[in-house]
């Protein structure tokens, strides 16, 4: 076996209360179409991975005896999406009707930032380097 260290990862499970709101925000904001479907999930291929949202009442069976956490108990990581123009795809995210978290920043790194969330509450950023 490898090392797990140089694996990839192919698939994040988000777990959403509403399939298809969720599914529609990611149609809509990401302009994907899904790679699989049934009734309790919707999977989108970003290229070198793939995000499944899968209905929160299928989250237990996956990960008992672990807890499912509520959106409101607030976020634990975030995406990130590396862009060469922030504010370009910030006119475009507000045109699907995105609400920013935060930003456009300049961050003390070197990286302009935006933060916004889907409607399950997980959060997703794009960074553009500067110069």
């Amino acid at each position: 076996m490898k090392h797990l260290g140089t694996m990839n990862v192919d698939v994040i499970t988000l777990f959403v209360e509403d399939l298809l709101k969720t599914k529609a925000f990611y149609q809509d904001v990401f302009k994907l179409s899904t790679v699989y479907e049934d009734e309790v999930s919707a999977v989108f291929s970003f290229g070198n991975m793939s995000i499944n949202l899968l209905a929160i009442s299928e989250a237990d069976g996956l990960i008992q005896p672990g807890k499912v956490a509520s959106p409101q108990d607030g976020s634990r990581f975030q995406f990130t999406i590396r862009v060469e123009d922030i504010d370009a795809e910030i006119n475009e995210l507000m045109k699907s009707g995105v609400v920013l978290l935060n930003g456009p920043l300049n961050r003390p790194w070197g990286v302009r930032t935006a933060a916004f969330a889907d409607p399950a509450g997980h959060v997703w950023e794009l960074a553009q380097q500067l110069v």
